[in-house]
């Protein structure tokens, strides 16, 4: 009798509100950056105790996340192309974008440097050289932020790589781990952001050969998706996550993300303080 009465509590216990109710969730499309680097490790879960929103992250290239969007099959995306981010808002994808925070690119390579580039103050000529040398250069080749910026920096040496691809020129199709990983087995160059580098670990011959140049400075933006396009993006959590991370909880978050004593990125400074904890 006792363990009929057990199993009843049970079944009552399960089909009450509280346990089968779900905590509020938003799907957030970013880029791998952001993910491999452990950011959202760290500040995912410190806006998940000041709001009770969990955030379910897709981790893709930039231009992945902005497909995403278009579809609707996300609420917010994280991502680092200005250029393509303007272009989804001013075609009516998403209700607003905002800065939120911004580290670099550098260019690595091989300890022994065959094109000569260590120590280079422009990006675009450190290119040029590994071209004139045939040096082996692996490019992600997936239309993320990283390898749309690798791009610019190839047009403004006045270089189409593309004809050399599969040759000293690679494309892995990959994240910017698995474009390290291949690098390093080479070894050969590549262009990677600061974050995933510093939290790479099978570095082997490779080194930081390039920084510090303007044309590497590497800023990202949160855009929230526009419900008028998709009526079922949940645009208020969306837009909560977003205040969140330009407010003084998310710059705190951000701000204390660091590897070996050095920042993965820098935030912005608050921006419109819609929401407080």
């Amino acid at each position: 009798m006792r363990d009929v009465r057990l199993f009843s509590v049970l079944l009552l216990c399960l089909a009450s509100p509280a346990a089968s109710e779900e905590k509020p969730f938003l799907t957030l499309a970013s880029t791998t950056s952001t993910n491999d680097s452990g950011l959202f490790s760290a500040i995912l879960p410190q806006f998940e105790a000041d709001t009770g929103i969990q955030v379910r992250v897709v981790a893709v290239g930039t231009g992945q996340a902005l497909e995403i969007g278009r579809r609707g099959d996300a609420d917010a995306l994280l991502v680092h192309d200005r250029a393509s981010e303007d272009r989804f808002l001013a075609e009516g994808h998403a209700l607003f974008r905002r800065d939120v925070m911004y580290n670099d690119f550098v260019i690595v390579g091989p300890v022994g440097d065959p094109a000569g580039i260590r120590g280079g103050a422009k990006a675009a000529e450190a290119l040029a050289k590994v071209a004139a040398h045939k040096a082996a250069f692996v490019s992600r080749g997936d239309d993320s932020g990283t390898h749309k910026a690798e791009r610019r920096l190839w047009t403004a040496a006045g270089i189409d790589p593309s004809g050399s691809s599969g040759g000293w020129y690679r494309e892995t199709g990959g994240g910017m781990g698995a474009t390290l990983n291949v690098a390093a087995e080479l070894p050969a160059y590549t262009l990677a952001d600061r974050a995933t580098w510093l939290a790479f670990r099978n570095r082997r011959e490779l080194v930081v050969l390039v920084e510090g140049d303007a044309s590497l400075r590497n800023p990202y933006g949160v855009l929230v998706v526009n419900p008028v396009r998709h009526p079922h993006v949940k645009s208020e959590l969306a837009t909560r996550f977003a205040d969140w991370l330009t407010g003084s909880r998310g710059f705190a978050a951000i701000e204390a993300v660091r590897i070996d004593g050095q920042p993965l990125f820098f935030p912005l400074p608050p921006a419109e303080m819609r929401f407080e904890p």
